[in-house]
């Protein structure tokens, strides 16, 4: 697995159409643990959703076989706790919205790349950032 997604991370852009900006450090996230939803052809998964995860999303995603709260060292996952930023994979994201325990959203660190799968309207329902023209989320 590569360390930097291709064209560097200044060059990805999130949802809003700006620059992608970071997701979480404490834990790191990201594909590519840079605290950013940055995303390459080696993500497959798409790792691109900046969600502050609740303990009902949790909760959701271990039910259907996805645990984030055990830790793999191996994979240099801490294991998860509610309050804590992750990029999430889009299509586990989607599947929770749709089962209506979805996770709030940071849009500045969401990459573009999750729109190919969430549509930005779900996206902005759970918003909670407000980017600098607050118009954008209308």
């Amino acid at each position: 697995m590569s360390t930097e997604p291709p064209g560097g991370a200044g060059d990805e852009r999130n949802v809003l159409g700006r620059p992608l900006e970071p997701c979480g450090t404490d834990p790191v996230t990201g594909f590519y643990r840079d605290g950013r939803c940055s995303s390459g052809p080696e993500d497959i998964g798409s790792h691109t959703v900046c969600a502050v995860v609740t303990q009902e999303f949790l909760a959701h995603q271990a039910s259907v076989g996805n645990d984030l709260v055990t830790p793999r060292p191996e994979w240099r996952f801490p294991g998860l706790q509610p309050g804590d930023r992750w990029c999430v994979v889009a299509v586990r994201w989607l599947q929770a919205y749709q089962d209506g325990v979805a996770a709030p959203v940071v849009l500045a660190g969401t990459h573009e790349r999750a729109l190919d799968v969430v549509p930005l309207a779900l996206l902005r329902e759970h918003a909670v950032d407000v980017p600098e023209d607050p118009g954008s989320l209308a």
